[in-house]
């Protein structure tokens, strides 16, 4: 029972908020002038005039309070200043019992505390610290456990009324230090052990240069300063190699080609003047993460199982806390990228392919060399010595791209370590937070080391495929846990369809779950069907208001809901249909089950879905480890723009995703190429990591707080089309075979055409008539795609039949 909590009416709560909150302000003024020779229960006599700035009433409850709770009366307007913020806000006041007994033992341990402070007395003496009830208890507490044994009972007190009163946890209570004191302090102590390191390696190099020894090459690679001067890989002449960042290497090259615009002659091959100068070596640094997102909070205590999606809840945002914190970059060997790039050059001259190695981007997987051709070579000529070039880099795959405003070609050799990406630096990036859609998904990082985010709403589906084993399903969970931790179940409903059983589990009583995780076929095609029939509901809902798309109704309904009404008006009283509608992703982990089951119904239903859904706020994204043609059929595949495609096997699984070959050179474990909507360039994006132990964590944050409403409407069969007539028809259908084509399926155990074809002989079209008026009638279930249908009758039905119709 609600005692404390706010009303459904908005309204009334704020009005109550209103009066709280004057409250603890008169109640705060009474205690704070109160004087002890005020009239009051404990004073009788005549008063010039009264010293409390509350009068009369505030002067005796100011004494009645303090006589009773001494200076934790003072915690009273404290309480009343919470009960008038939740009211002003209608924030419900949730678990008011387990509130109530914390308030208690707060007032228990701070009056026992002042209690035992015998020689205490406020007030010229008249009234003890601790009240009445202060001494009551320290008495008590002393009599049976001495003075020590006292103050610790308070003191547990105290602790447990923490715990009672707020989310305090001890496992999160660096969260409660502010300004992050155990980070920073942290960040300090790994600086100075790394500037020891640095010093003792430079005393070493000092000495090993006295005695005319060279320096140790066992210097570990993040500690080699940038500025060094290194030496190129054949043991040439010096050449001092500039590693600038993305910034400086672009201005350096816009100064260079006004340079050799003005002194070049027409016509001057490439590397005509002399020898070529090493290539530069590009790092990009991208933006340091902000120390705390604005919107991130500490973590709750774990309390019971809340209302399934209260209304009137402020749902928290996941910390990023949650999250492991990304692995420390490997750093990249400059000789060692030199040495590639010359022996690729070496390599493209044995094949009569001249250019030179113009710049070097190392990146977190990847390393691109700008190769820039002659004048004469082909571009196909380079693209056709991909595998040549990995036999002699040994390299596991090379990619060959033009680069887009450079007249260079992009060799993207993998790293020897790669760079684990993880999904706590996606989320902590400004390019995450500064997002304004709640279906912002993390992508990853791109080979020069970007972060990349997109929003499934300029999408407005995703169509994603790659083999087992390349990443996909990593790719999913990124997915889910970036739409967890931008939106909150009131923003956005999911449904995940998982017909492997096992990827998705672990969301299961999400709060943002609009049904239960699906691994039944024949479910998720229901659960399809019904998400048309509710498309289409939502389209004659922004229609009847006159609006195009989802953001301008819930604008409009929420312009609507803030517009003044009476004092007790319900909110519930504007409408059913006037309420903001929640976006709805779904999620379908395997498509090639659903289109073996009823291949007719699920492309119809992702079709209509792909074609109509994105106006309304419902969007699809698909997966699949078979992108074959009779998966990702033309019809499916023009209705969705956005791909994503890892590691395929052939190349024509990489045509059928993407129109064009490349995916089979992929790296796999998140390395993919990405098709944005309205674009033919193809983008090769890493994808983050994130474990399962981070998405219990995550998950089991939303599950604290709601447990999730289900509409199990999704599950069950949609009513088909011109069922009414239908029944209408079985009513006027009689069959003289009708009887024995029952028995027959009944004994046999299974229903199909082809059975009562050959018991019967009958044509398909009457076999098929029977087989609908027996279901109509509940003796065999819906159709199951190319499998007999289910006979829901037992043998013993039919001997219950026949005696109820031939009596003895």
């Amino acid at each position: 029972m609600k005692i404390f909590g706010p009303t459904p009416i908005r309204r009334l709560n704020e009005a109550g908020g209103i009066v709280f909150l004057f409250a603890a302000v008169a109640l705060t003024l009474s205690l704070i002038s109160y004087h002890p020779e005020d009239p009051s229960f404990n004073f009788a006599g005549p008063v010039p005039e009264i010293m409390n700035v509350v009068g009369y009433v505030g002067a005796h409850f100011a004494d009645l309070l303090l006589q009773s709770l001494g200076l934790s009366a003072y915690l009273l307007p404290c309480f009343l200043l919470v009960l008038s913020w939740k009211w002003l806000r209608s924030t419900p006041v949730e678990l008011q019992w387990v509130r109530l007994a914390g308030g208690v033992l707060l007032f228990t341990g701070v009056s026992t505390l002042l209690g035992l402070a015998s020689g205490w007395f406020l007030y010229e003496s008249r009234i003890p610290a601790g009240g009445l009830a202060g001494t009551l208890l320290a008495r008590i507490f002393v009599s049976g456990f001495n003075v020590i044994g006292s103050s610790l009972i308070a003191l547990m007190c105290l602790v447990l009324s923490l715990y009672l009163l707020t989310s305090f946890s001890i496992a999160q209570l660096s969260l409660w230090i502010p300004g992050g004191i155990f980070e920073r302090l942290r960040g300090r102590v790994s600086a100075w052990l790394a500037e020891q390191r640095r010093r003792r390696e430079e005393r070493r190099r000092a000495e090993a240069a006295k005695q005319g020894q060279p320096a140790p090459e066992d210097t570990p690679a993040f500690l080699r300063r940038r500025s060094e001067v290194l030496t190129e890989a054949s043991g040439e002449d010096d050449y001092e190699i500039p590693i600038r960042t993305l910034d400086e290497t672009e201005e350096y090259a816009r100064e260079e080609a006004a340079l050799a615009a003005a002194s070049a002659p027409p016509g001057a091959p490439a590397g005509a003047n002399g020898p070529d100068p090493d290539p530069p070596v590009v790092d990009y640094v991208p933006p340091a993460p902000a120390s705390r997102p604005p919107w991130e909070e500490p973590l709750p205590a774990k309390t019971a199982a809340k209302p399934a999606l209260p209304k009137y809840v402020d749902f928290r945002l996941p910390p990023t806390a949650l999250l492991n914190p990304p692995d420390a970059k490997p750093p990249y060997d400059t000789a060692e990228l030199k040495e590639t790039a010359a022996r690729i050059r070496s390599k493209f001259e044995e094949f009569n392919v001249l250019g030179t190695v113009t710049q070097i981007n190392p990146g977190p997987v990847v390393t691109t060399f700008e190769f820039k051709p002659e004048a004469g070579i082909k571009y196909s000529r380079i693209t056709t010595l991909s595998e040549d070039l990995c036999l002699g880099l040994q390299a596991e795959s090379i990619l060959i791209e033009r680069i887009p405003g450079k007249p260079t070609v992009g060799i993207e050799v993998p790293n020897s370590r790669r760079e684990v990406i993880s999904l706590r630096q996606i989320i902590e990036s400004d390019e995450f937070q500064s997002a304004p859609s709640k279906l912002t998904i993390a992508l990853g990082k791109d080979i020069s080391g970007r972060i990349r985010v997109a929003s499934l709403e300029s999408m407005p589906h995703l169509l994603i495929a790659g083999s087992t084993g390349s990443g996909k399903s990593v790719m999913l969970n990124s997915l889910i846990m970036s739409v967890l931790y931008k939106a909150t179940p009131h923003d956005v409903r999911m449904i995940l369809v998982d017909p492997k059983r096992v990827e998705m589990g672990v969301y299961e009583n999400v709060p943002h779950l609009l049904t239960p995780v699906i691994t039944d076929a024949r479910k998720a095609n229901n659960a399809l069907r019904n998400a048309v029939i509710e498309m289409e509901r939502r389209l004659k809902l922004l229609a009847s208001h006159g609006v195009r798309n989802i953001e301008q109704y819930n604008r409009k309904i929420r312009q609507l809901m803030n517009e003044p009404r009476s004092l007790f008006e319900e909110e519930n009283e504007i409408g059913e249909d006037l309420q903001p509608l929640s976006y709805v992703l779904i999620v379908i982990d395997e498509l090639a089950d659903l289109m073996m089951i009823d291949r007719g119904n699920v492309e119809e239903s992702i079709t209509r879905l792909a074609q109509m859904a994105r106006a309304v706020g419902m969007h699809l994204v698909v997966a699949t480890q078979r992108p074959s043609v009779d998966v990702i059929t033309g019809l499916i595949k023009a209705n969705f723009p956005a791909r994503v495609s890892f590691r395929v096997a052939t190349r024509v699984d990489s045509r059928t995703i993407l129109d064009v070959m490349g995916a089979e050179h992929l790296l796999g474990k998140g390395d993919m190429l990405f098709l944005p909507p309205g674009s033919s360039r193809l983008v090769r994006v890493h994808a983050p990591y994130v474990g399962e132990s981070e998405i219990h964590e995550v998950t089991k944050h939303w599950k604290d707080q709601a447990a999730p409403a289900y509409d199990q409407s999704y599950l069950s069969a949609p009513p088909e089309d011109g069922e009414e007539g239908e029944q209408d028809d079985f009513e006027d259908f009689h069959d003289p075979m009708y009887q024995d084509a029952v028995r027959v399926v009944v004994e046999v155990g299974k229903a199909s055409t082809s059975t009562l074809q050959r018991r019967l002989r009958l044509g398909y079209g009457r076999a098929a008539r029977i087989l609908d008026k027996m279901h109509h009638e509940g003796i065999i279930g819906p159709p199951d795609g190319s499998r007999p249908r289910e006979v829901l009758k037992k043998p013993e039905w039919l001997d219950e039949i026949e005696s109820t119709a031939n009596p003895a």
